[in-house]
């Protein structure tokens, strides 16, 4: 890897650098090392970095300024590393990008360093379907995914994460690596088994995330066979779904890596559904993915103080779906999150205090619609549409909130969002 610490630091920076940005809450524990790894010359007024500096030393110098300052990278290798040593300070990362970008590259970078359980898009080459005679989907025994899946009871594991998204079964044919899906139709009014079905592209996808999702489950309970596993590496496990089922598979997601010692990156460039897990997962390190110029090395940049990534970019998914009329009660899950995020920030305990105050009457009601359907949990392949009556109290909801917070009403134009990430 390149090291990149400057040599010599004006004392203007250097104090800038002490009584500022270390100075900050979450880069206080580098304040002592880089305050010994320079010295100031007699008579000198500029910072001189050390030269008995040990490697690892610098190493963890190079380390700190990318964290505080600019984060510039030659390689993926060397953003692979800077992750795994920013991991053993936070427990998340999350990670944008576009696609093309080196993403997908860049989880196979990181795994390739071990210890990393991951998902991505040749997680599902490890399943193949065999079309002859009978339908069944194979998978690659021999990967390091199934270790122990037969002693583990994987139907009952993964068909707790299904039932919440798919209405098909399927047995698990462990020494022959198979598995079969079937389907219960009801015809003339009684209950029957199609064995041997073929599922849809869809279904197989979600079938797979389930499968992963269930493997997940095993590492948080600590499972001996899975025990290998320091870090989950997730990268864009939606690629094929809608907004409604990127809300459902975020959210299920965040619930199910919430809660252990694992350490977790997931990388994606569907925009609400970073969203939501940055939401939704407890501080994460957020940042957005570059390339840099004529394709020269990468770039992150830290998106959590970035209008575009938060909550401007769900306020404009909000006011798009009130403006098409194409409202669902998951809405309400969004705008309360918002309103949540707005008292907290303005020093207030409860959502409502984000509440247009008019007449107590309909602050009562705006509170209880609020509290009524932002309840209960997501629902990816039939997201439920709100009734007229609930949809204009979430427009008047809405547009209240927007008007009474003063929000540029450039944020809500089309080319925006590209404009922000520049």
């Amino acid at each position: 890897m390149s090291i990149k610490v400057p040599e010599k630091l004006s004392k203007q920076e250097f104090h800038r650098l002490i009584d500022k940005k270390l100075h900050n809450s979450d880069f206080q524990e580098y304040e002592k090392m880089v305050r010994e790894s320079y010295k100031r010359p007699k008579g000198e007024s500029d910072y001189i970095l050390k030269e008995e500096l040990s490697d690892e030393t610098l190493i963890l110098l190079d380390f700190i300024f990318k964290r505080i300052g600019k984060k510039e990278f030659d390689s993926l290798e060397e953003i692979s590393g800077y992750f795994r040593r920013l991991l053993e300070r936070k427990k998340y990362i999350m990670l944008f990008a576009y696609n093309g970008t080196g993403k997908t590259r860049l989880s196979v970078e990181f795994k390739k360093q071990g210890d990393t359980l991951y998902y991505n898009a040749f997680t599902e080459d490890l399943f193949h379907w065999h079309n002859e005679h009978d339908f069944f989907l194979e998978f690659n025994n021999e990967s390091s995914f199934f270790a122990g899946v037969k002693e583990l009871e994987m139907e009952s594991r993964i068909r707790s994460f299904l039932d919440r998204y798919e209405n098909f079964g399927f047995t698990i044919d462990y020494d022959g690596h198979r598995i079969y899906f079937y389907r219960d139709v009801v015809v003339s009014g009684i209950s029957q088994r199609i064995d041997n079905i073929k599922i849809s592209r869809g279904e197989e996808k979600i079938f797979i995330w389930c499968f992963f999702l269930a493997i997940v489950q095993l590492v948080v309970d600590k499972q001996e066979a899975y025990q290998w596993v320091k870090y989950i590496y997730i990268d864009d496990p939606i690629s094929s779904l809608d907004d409604n089922n990127a809300i459902a598979v975020a959210s299920h997601l965040a619930a199910v890596v919430s809660g252990s010692d694992i350490k977790v990156i997931i990388s994606s460039h569907h925009t609400l559904f970073y969203n939501v897990l940055c939401n939704e997962i407890d501080k994460p390190e957020q940042l957005f993915f570059q390339k840099k110029a004529e394709n020269e090395g990468y770039i992150l940049k830290d998106t959590s103080k970035t209008p575009f990534f938060h909550h401007i970019a769900l306020l404009k998914e909000l006011k798009e779906a009130s403006d098409s009329g194409r409202l669902y009660t998951y809405h309400f899950n969004i705008l309360r999150n918002i309103l949540e995020k707005t008292a907290s920030f303005h020093g207030y305990a409860h959502f409502s205090s984000c509440l247009r105050k008019g007449d107590d009457e309909n602050s009562l009601v705006y509170t209880r619609i609020v509290n009524l359907l932002s309840h209960g949990n997501y629902n990816v392949f039939e997201p439920k549409e709100m009734v007229e009556e609930n949809k204009e109290y979430f427009r008047m909801i809405l547009s209240n909130f927007i008007e009474d917070y003063k929000f540029n009403p450039k944020v809500f134009e089309a080319e925006q969002a590209q404009e922000e990430m520049e």
